[in-house]
């Protein structure tokens, strides 16, 4: 038997060592573009729902005292992962080592341990869900299935870099649409710490600004929190949302589609290197040199030397 939750344990297979990404794959293109960051809050809630993760983010985090740091530090880990080169695999590393010591007892006095793999493959799995949900709010039009089987092959190359093993993953793309649903259902619940989440979105602390002076900026406050929640809700199926008991009606679905069809435009007008992430622009333009170097070499004629 398995626990609630959990995916069926298959024998071992015989995997190939992490491979780190490149130009080419769907993460390269995507996972450091700014406007699919900023539909990634939902992916953050999932995780934080899971009893064993609140508690460790309870424990062990320094979210609540540093918000923004603690939200730079993560996604400079996930910007690690895909634009790293070697350094992803070093990432993958690091992280197995900082979680070794976060263990201890959940709120429901249950033993929780980070590196448990049902519960560090569940934060793994939550960017495939939030990636395919927010498509259309990015892209304009929803994920095909060709598409989702693709990504979902490379979020199992990302779990080897995370050093996850495969089978603890479901091993396809409708095995994962009944696992993550199972989890929502009999795993997930609104947890102390997805409840200071809705309350840090509600009224967040501006970056950069002391908080002394975090009162006078209170409208703007008020302006970003609204943004933060439509971008969460969006990133969370319906099943999630009433899990977590998250207000979403048809107002906040056509405000939120209204904004992505502002942003879009805009976004797609920018220049590279206002689109992505500072090392996703530097690595995509050194894979696009080292890309344009093979394909001169490629076209070079071979030279027949003449005999005298």
């Amino acid at each position: 038997m398995t626990r609630r939750g959990s995916v069926a344990r298959l024998p071992a297979a015989q995997t190939p060592g992490p491979v780190p990404f490149g130009p080419g794959s769907i993460v390269w293109e995507d996972f450091g573009d700014l406007l699919v960051l900023s539909t990634t809050l939902g992916a953050f809630m999932l995780q934080v729902m899971h009893p064993a993760i609140s508690a460790g983010v309870d424990d062990f985090s320094t979210f609540r005292a540093d918000p923004f740091g603690r939200l730079v530090r993560s996604l400079d880990s996930v910007m690690l992962w895909v634009y790293g080169g070697p350094a992803a695999l070093d990432e993958g590393r690091r992280l197995i080592e900082l979680h070794k010591p976060i263990k201890g007892t959940d709120a429901a006095g249950d033993r929780y341990r980070a590196l448990d793999p049902d519960t560090y493959a569940w934060v793994h799995a939550t960017a495939f869900v939030t990636s395919v949900i927010t498509h259309p709010l990015v892209k304009a039009r929803a994920m095909t299935e060709s598409e989702q089987e693709a990504l979902y092959e490379e979020m199992l190359q990302l779990g080897d870099i995370l050093r996850i093993p495969r089978q603890v993953m479901p091993a396809t793309v409708p095995e994962y649409w009944s696992y993550y649903h199972t989890m929502v259902r009999d795993t997930l619940e609104r947890t102390v710490v997805a409840e200071d989440v809705l309350r840090l979105t509600a009224s967040p602390l501006l970056p950069l600004l002391p908080r002394s002076l975090q009162a006078l900026v209170w409208p703007q406050r008020r302006l970003v929190g609204h943004l933060a929640y439509l971008l969460l809700g969006a990133g969370l199926t319906a099943d999630a949302r009433e899990k977590l008991r998250l207000t979403w009606t048809r107002a906040h679905d056509a405000q939120v589609r209204g904004l992505m069809s502002i942003a879009r435009p805009i976004h797609a007008r920018l220049p590279e290197r206002m689109r992505y992430a500072p090392i996703a622009y530097h690595a995509r333009q050194h894979g696009k040199a080292i890309q344009e170097i093979r394909a001169r070499a490629a076209s070079a004629q071979p030279v027949t030397l003449r005999r005298a």
